[in-house]
């Protein structure tokens, strides 16, 4: 294996702190400092942390290479060699690197009582939705609403449904029956991709803080 292809599987959140890119883009179309996108590692990985960003606050069909290479600072020919599939292949990308990386945060709950799955679940979504100050949406929401091949459809439903199963599972280890589990988590997951909506309409969190608040409250009816 190459040098260049070890650069550029490697994951920049797994060797250290990394420093910040101006990749935030503000109602009036400006940038701010965000650390969600690495300046260390790979070009590609700059690449598809830009362009996940871009889609979440532009929607599909308004996300640009030219912004993503304005953001990441990358070169045009750089496009191609890394997503010599075009626009496609670098929505895919987004996608896989959403859809894990939410994974990821749901996973770690694992093992806990089924509150504080809910609370931990509902933290993963409303941490990265002030951390924009309420001027994202989901990107797999976005792919979703506006997507124009089935490939992409298809992708958006495996990253819903592995955010479902993830939870089902943490449900089910908390006690909650399979149906009941499975139940629950598309109920999670529906309310979120709600809340999430609503929360950018409004410029503030309230919409998603009122819906967490609801779910915490029912979470004693989940266990039977």
């Amino acid at each position: 294996m190459s040098n260049d292809i070890v650069r550029r599987q490697s994951n920049c959140y797994s060797a250290g702190p990394c420093s910040c890119s101006l990749v935030n883009v503000s109602k009036y179309g400006g940038f701010v400092q965000d650390d969600s996108v690495p300046t260390r590692g790979s070009m590609r990985q700059k690449m598809v942390a830009g362009a996940t960003q871009v889609l979440a606050r532009r929607g599909l069909h308004a996300t640009a290479f030219s912004e993503v290479l304005a953001l990441t600072g990358a070169s045009r020919g750089s496009i191609y060699h890394h997503f010599p599939g075009g626009k496609a292949e670098l929505i895919e990308a987004v996608l896989d690197r959403h859809a894990s990386d939410i994974d990821d945060g749901l996973r770690a709950l694992h093992g806990l009582p089924v509150d504080q799955v809910v609370s931990g679940a509902l933290d993963v979504w409303r941490a990265r939705l002030v951390r924009d100050d309420c001027e994202s949406g989901c990107p797999v929401a976005a792919v979703t609403i506006a997507a124009d091949t089935s490939r992409a459809v298809e992708d958006c439903r495996g990253a819903f449904r592995q955010w479902q199963d993830t939870l089902a599972s943490a449900l089910r280890a908390a006690g909650c029956s399979p149906r009941r589990a499975s139940d629950s988590a598309t109920l999670l997951v529906a309310a979120v991709q709600g809340a999430l909506i609503l929360a950018r309409a409004e410029g503030q969190p309230a919409p998603f803080d009122t819906v967490a608040g609801l779910l915490r409250a029912q979470t004693g009816e989940w266990v039977t």
